[in-house]
């Protein structure tokens, strides 16, 4: 099910917990953060869905946080979903020699990290997301895995408003 917002609450709280898994699976790709936020409904308002949702995300194993980044694209690739492609609309006037720039930060991130690099893209331009990539790839791994779990928190939680507008 792909969900472009205007789903509301109302209806994700009634839906057959199957159908909310994939809803909620199009803002998160970690299962058990999927399974956390459906067994927690009904959620009494906005509020309530997104304190669960940064309870089951601090909850996540490593291994979870990993299955959530398969779920994104690298920054700069052409994205698979409307979210990603929405989050991404930064990139649209970057050249080709930008986008070459980004696919080495990627390449270069993963060689270092094991992992896609991960960053909140909504808002910000092609330059800054390189230059975030640049920085980063000087963190260490134990620094990094607290950045991508609060990128991954603040892409959930504009995916989950989006979900909720209504």
């Amino acid at each position: 099910m792909v969900v472009t917002g205007g789903f509301g609450l109302d209806r994700l709280n009634a839906l057959p917990d199957e159908r909310a898994g994939a809803v909620l699976h199009a803002c998160c790709a970690s299962p058990a953060w999927v399974r956390s936020l459906v067994a927690g409904r009904p959620y009494s308002n906005a509020e309530a869905l997104y304190a669960a949702a940064d309870a089951a995300l601090a909850d996540l194993s490593e291994r979870d946080v990993d299955e959530a980044l398969a779920g994104h694209p690298r920054i700069g690739d052409r994205p698979r979903n409307a979210s990603s492609r929405r989050e991404q609309s930064g990139l649209a006037g970057a050249d080709e020699h930008m986008l070459e720039r980004l696919a080495e930060a990627n390449r270069a991130y993963e060689e270092r990290f094991g992992h896609v690099y991960l960053v909140c893209a909504t808002g910000r331009s092609a330059d800054e997301m390189l230059a975030i990539a640049r920085d980063r790839l000087g963190n260490d791994p134990t620094t990094e895995r607290r950045i991508v779990r609060a990128e991954l928190g603040k892409i959930n939680r504009i995916r989950l408003e989006r979900l909720c507008t209504q």
